[in-house]
């Protein structure tokens, strides 16, 4: 077989996996994306998860509490400036019916507890290290909340970093009355 014939072959076998990888990425990121996809006016999907220190979390025990569900990575520097705020209105807030569930995603759990330490936070944080939360809700970027009030329903989709006052509002905004 001459030069040429094997390099047509070779370029022919690269585009073919190219096409078929590129093919996959498209349907699992549009066709297949609204199976998963949570919007506003919906009832949260219940979830399971282990929290860092062994705790069984579950949202649907919530329920009567406005939940106000962060989804977050050590390494997202908007998530970690909102994180002292994140604390500081639930020191304020616990008592008032309101609970912050901050869902790590995909992390090592010794970097979340460093990070976790570093800023001192009290609140829970379930640890989704699988992604299957993640890819219920249709989770892109991070970080994102969602605002669910006491009924279980999600009245607000929140993407990007929070400021202080944002987050007090929200939390207003889901407090039980």
């Amino acid at each position: 077989m001459s030069k040429k014939r094997k390099r047509l072959y070779f370029r022919i076998s690269i585009l073919s996996v190219i096409g078929v990888l590129l093919g996959y990425v498209f349907y699992t990121n549009f066709i297949n994306k609204d199976e998963t996809l949570v919007v506003e006016g919906d009832v949260a999907p219940n979830f399971q998860l282990t929290s860092m220190n062994g705790e069984t979390i579950e949202l649907d025990d919530y329920r009567g509490q406005g939940v106000f569900l962060n989804f977050w990575g050590t390494y997202c520097p908007p998530c970690e400036y909102e994180m002292p705020y994140m604390q500081n209105q639930y020191q304020e807030y616990k008592d008032k019916g309101v609970e912050i569930l901050a869902v790590n995603v995909g992390e090592a759990q010794l970097a979340v507890e460093r990070f976790v330490n570093r800023h001192q936070l009290t609140f829970p944080i379930p640890m989704d290290e699988n992604k299957t939360v993640l890819d219920r809700y249709g989770i892109n970027p991070l970080p994102t909340t969602f605002l669910i009030n006491s009924d279980g329903e999600v009245i607000d989709i929140i993407t990007g970093g929070m400021t202080e006052e944002d987050i007090q509002g929200y939390m207003e905004r889901i407090r039980p009355s």
